[in-house]
């Protein structure tokens, strides 16, 4: 089978038209919204979105909003052309790359975003987190002053330490929902907070878009798939195996009749600090409503975040008993 060479969109006008164009032919759309550097837990996504829709539009996007200025944006891995290649050989392909360069640009004059820019050093009454953090849209200046927040469901896990991080989140996906106008979005559970945000904004905002929770692709060894992944070291990626290891320890237990959350989170901390990881959070929440419970009554998901050198690793897994 040849490959597929999907049209490139650039411009939010031009992918908008597209999109209306293909609808208004009785085609249905699917969105994988992505900020690039694909593997093969991105490819999976695609395909779960194949069997949703008519059409594909892989949005490729780092997405600056999402990011406090003291992480990592500047050295986010990026690889167009590999990417570009990944998807042509895609069975089944896509049938649009949406790569806009910035998708907070309104063409303000310099005046206007030195005045924003200006402006932003008093953001700690209203803008950032509402304690003075900014993303990196705000600290250059753009002039957006628009955000969206699913208040309650971004407070824990990841939200405590990246104060910015799922409001920048929520904001993308709305306007790449406005630009795009798909009829069904697919993320990935290894992003499990995410995606529950976003299916509470869909629903909240009313949104007639179906969101598709795609399960976690891991390697051989069960490390799940991340484009941050290339930045361990041999020695820490073994380490970082401890992550999944103690989430599967702990599914087990619980099988078994452990059911007492204190006790399977200290015996995943122990095992991942005894392999060198520095924990951010270890947290056994309701799969629906994400609040912390003290014992396994009902679904749950027992996630974790930990640092092996500098890179930050996050994954999870679903309890049913």
């Amino acid at each position: 089978m040849a490959a597929k060479e999907p049209l490139v969109i650039t411009a939010k006008d031009d992918m908008r038209k597209w999109s209306r164009k293909m609808r208004s032919q009785g085609k249905s759309i699917g969105l994988v919204p992505t900020m690039g550097y694909l593997h093969q837990g991105h490819l999976s996504l695609i395909q779960e979105a194949h069997t949703h829709s008519h059409l594909i539009v892989v949005s490729i996007y780092v997405n600056p909003g999402q990011f406090s200025p003291s992480e990592d944006l500047s050295t986010y891995p990026s690889d167009l052309h590999g990417d570009m290649l990944k998807l042509k050989s895609l069975p089944g392909g896509v049938d649009v790359v949406f790569c806009p360069k910035n998708l907070y640009d309104y063409n303000n004059d310099s005046d206007e975003k030195q005045k924003n820019k200006n402006g932003n050093e008093n953001l700690g009454a209203g803008g950032g987190d509402g304690n003075g953090v900014v993303s990196c849209v705000e600290e250059k200046g753009s002039g957006h002053e628009t955000w969206v927040r699913v208040e309650r469901l971004e407070k824990g896990l990841c939200g405590k330490s990246r104060p910015v991080f799922f409001r920048g989140v929520a904001t993308i996906v709305t306007k790449l929902f406005n630009i795009v106008e798909p009829d069904v979005a697919v993320f990935g559970k290894k992003d499990y907070q995410q995606w529950r945000i976003i299916q509470r904004l869909v629903r909240d905002l009313d949104f007639a878009i179906e969101i598709v929770g795609s399960e976690i692709t891991r390697d051989g060894d069960g490390l799940a798939l991340s484009s941050r992944n290339v930045y361990l070291s041999p020695e820490e990626r073994q380490k970082a195996l401890s992550i999944s290891r103690s989430l599967s320890k702990a599914k087990a237990a619980a099988k078994e009749g452990q059911v007492k959350c204190r006790e399977l989170k200290d015996s995943a901390i122990l095992t991942i600090t005894q392999a060198g990881g520095r924990i951010d959070y270890a947290e056994i929440v309701d799969q629906e409503n994400l609040k912390s419970v003290e014992e396994i009554k009902g679904p749950v998901v027992f996630c974790i975040a930990a640092w092996f050198g500098k890179v930050r690793l996050i994954d999870n897994m679903e309890i049913d008993i």
